[in-house]
């Protein structure tokens, strides 16, 4: 709300002016959080996840505030021509903190993913039977590092995913691992690693780029693919408190990967973007769109 408390819901924005025109839904009972949401038409369906409210996230992390419930760890189902909810799924333990949201692109798909960030896996969700299902199909294991100061190790935090507009190539991000895994996903119930590529990250394994200035901070975070599937862009901010807690004095940047012949990815070494060189001022890069359409803009009626 307003005071960066919950619950949460959807806001309607005039298209010209971004001028707040009202609520979305009609549900009355709403939803305690929100992040992001995706939807497709022909399944007359809208999903949704959580993060947690304002209050909480806002100046950092604070584990405690997991094991109090104020992150969340559900997806919503929406009806998108009553702008009802019609059912909420809670994937427990394996899903905490779910993100990003990624349906396929067949317009007859009824299947997607999310990412679990807290919980570092990838979601399947499908309706085989008329009710919405998940399943964990990618568990990115966390990793021990000395003076991590949270139990049970470092998680890889999946903060970004995008799919290819043929649905068989799946990309995201361990922001605190540092590596950008791609997986085939043609068959979404076994995905198969194709390639990894490690850009910053907190275990040591940064891979580097030829026109950085010494190794990258951050790690690997917004992505964006081009819709021919060739071009994979990377930004390494997340949420400047986040950045600040995890990566104190992130110097932030944007690089590109390319496909490679046998279908792999692998980084340009020709392309980089140093944020800290703006005649504006440093900045921190986030989200990145490309003229004319992405993987992550186009949804079809």
């Amino acid at each position: 709300d307003s005071e960066g408390n919950t619950p949460a819901g959807f806001a309607v924005l005039d298209a010209k002016d971004f001028s707040v025109l009202g609520r979305w839904e009609n549900d009355g009972d709403g939803v305690e959080l929100m992040y992001d949401f995706w939807y497709q038409p022909r399944a007359n369906t809208l999903v949704s996840s959580e993060w947690a409210a304002p209050n909480t996230f806002k100046d950092g992390f604070d584990p405690a505030d997991v094991a109090a419930g104020k992150y969340g760890r559900r997806l919503h189902f929406w009806d998108l021509e009553r702008k009802a909810k019609t059912q909420t799924v809670d994937l427990g333990d394996d899903g905490h903190i779910p993100l990003e949201i990624r349906w396929q692109h067949d317009p007859d798909s009824e299947q997607g993913f999310v990412g679990a960030t807290l919980s570092s896996n990838i979601i399947r969700f499908s309706r085989p039977n008329g009710h919405w299902e998940t399943e964990k199909v990618i568990d990115v294991e966390n990793q021990e590092l000395g003076g991590w100061p949270l139990e049970g190790g470092v998680p890889g935090l999946i903060t970004d995913l995008v799919l290819s507009m043929d649905d068989r190539d799946l990309f995201f991000s361990n922001w605190l691992h540092g590596d950008l895994r791609h997986y085939d996903v043609s068959d979404p119930e076994h995905p198969q690693l194709r390639s990894q590529t490690w850009l910053g990250g907190l275990l040591g394994r940064d891979g580097g780029h030829p026109k950085a200035e010494g190794p990258l901070n951050g790690g690997p975070q917004m992505l964006q693919l081009s819709l021919d599937g060739e071009r994979l862009y990377v930004t390494n901010s997340l949420y400047s408190s986040w950045d600040n807690q995890f990566y104190p004095g992130l110097n932030g940047w944007m690089t590109k990967l390319d496909r490679q012949a046998d279908g792999s990815f692998a980084v340009d070494p020709s392309f980089f973007v140093d944020f800290t060189k703006l005649d504006t001022g440093p900045a921190r890069p986030h989200e990145v769109h490309l003229p004319g359409g992405d993987c992550t803009t186009e949804i079809f009626p």
